[in-house]
């Protein structure tokens, strides 16, 4: 059977850290890991050179703690080694997967991980390596879709991918209201005006001002990654 051929060669996927948890109530869920990996890996191996952020709700967020009491820049930084955690956890499920990963942290974490630096990065994307970027931005206040952002803006990427567990963006929340509207494209300028907080502002402001083409999808479609990078419109996108 012929396979189609890919439309974008460089995309960042943003991965929630709640995501790795499956029907967990803490932490990753071995089974979720390994089927995103072998994806991940798939789409690759057919051409895309692939930069993934995670964020890491499933052990720790900074806003969360800081709203119970603790110092948000403190609360921040314990969000920033939460993803460390899960981008290591990813790198070894893409290598059990046959991929190669290389883990680049925003803070300086070395006996683990590389240091973030934008040329390598690109250089390992080129390289058929997953590029998975860890620690946000390195600074407190901002947050990983933020850093998603960001990333995708500096190694020059076709497209950012947010994967989620709603199948787009909705006009309200579909679990609460089964009449919600989903959009099958927005602006950028659409999304922040109407506050759709799939993702925080300067987010979007970001991709808007870097010109980066943003797609919501359903993380829980099998094949979803490959049949988007391939061209087709699934979910919601925001562009210009």
């Amino acid at each position: 059977m012929h396979t189609p051929p890919i439309k974008y060669r460089r995309i960042l996927l943003k991965l929630s850290g709640e995501a790795l948890m499956g029907n967990v109530d803490y932490g990753i869920d071995p089974e979720v890991i390994k089927a995103l990996a072998a994806e991940i890996v798939a789409v690759q191996r057919a051409g895309a050179e692939i930069g993934l952020v995670l964020g890491g709700g499933n052990i720790f967020r900074g806003a969360g703690l800081a709203a119970k009491g603790m110092d948000r820049v403190t609360g921040d930084h314990m969000g920033m080694l939460a993803t460390v955690i899960n981008a290591l956890a990813m790198a070894d499920a893409i290598e059990k997967q046959g991929g190669f990963a290389r883990v680049m942290s925003a803070i300086k974490i070395n006996e683990v991980c590389e240091d973030y630096i934008r040329r390598r990065a690109i250089r390992h994307m080129e390289k058929g390596r997953i590029a998975l970027f860890a620690a946000g931005t390195g600074n407190p206040f901002f947050t990983t879709d933020s850093a998603a952002a960001l990333r995708a803006s500096e190694v020059g990427a076709d497209l950012l991918l947010k994967a989620t567990k709603v199948d787009g963006i909705y006009d309200s929340d579909p679990k609460k209201n089964p009449g919600a509207k989903r959009f099958t494209r927005l602006s950028y300028d659409d999304v922040i005006s109407r506050n759709l907080q799939v993702m925080d502002t300067a987010a979007f402001a970001l991709c808007r001002d870097n010109q980066v083409p943003l797609r919501i999808y359903d993380m829980m479609q099998p094949g979803a990654l490959m049949r988007i990078v391939q061209g087709e419109d699934l979910g919601t996108l925001v562009a210009a």
